[in-house]
């Protein structure tokens, strides 16, 4: 499988990112409670997501847009990730730590020492990644409305 994957930079406005995006909001408004507005949540706009504010990776199961995953920079505090999504049919390849590992690695060649994310309890699946990936949960630290809980993990520098 990991062959066949290919995580890589994307502009947040091309049709790979469009398809992701659109599927992710659409899955968070069937599992949310009470649904999901894109537009009452903390923002992570296009501008936000393209260098040098951040980053949005697609990863292509082959050739097909299977996930996602963006970073958003901030000048003198932690960085955040934002709109992590695997595509139902692609979970359980590996490909969720796959995303992560990437966002992971391009924060620390970005200089982020301390990378943060929020989550629903809904998300049962990205609360054990994310803690199988080394982050605890930490007090909030923004008030996002669809969030019950926020994670924090140290870089390693590169």
């Amino acid at each position: 499988m990991s062959s066949a994957v290919r995580v890589a930079v994307c502009d947040p406005s091309h049709p790979d990112a469009r398809y992701c995006l659109r599927a992710y909001f659409e899955e968070l408004a069937r599992r949310f409670d009470g649904g999901f507005d894109p537009a009452l949540s903390i923002s992570a706009a296009d501008r936000e997501l393209r260098p040098p504010a951040g980053l949005f990776l697609v990863a292509t199961l082959p050739g097909e847009p299977a996930g996602c995953g963006a970073l958003k920079f901030h000048r003198d505090a932690p960085a955040e990730i934002k709109r992590m999504w695997v595509a139902p049919a692609a979970r359980g390849l590996g490909l969720g730590r796959r995303i992560l590992a990437e966002l992971e690695a391009r924060a620390a060649a970005n200089g982020v020492r301390t990378l943060r994310l929020e989550t629903n309890h809904a998300l049962a699946e990205a609360i054990a990644l994310y803690r199988a990936a080394g982050y605890r949960e930490v007090p909030a630290f923004n008030d996002e409305p669809y969030a019950h809980h926020w994670f924090e993990k140290t870089l390693t520098p590169l």
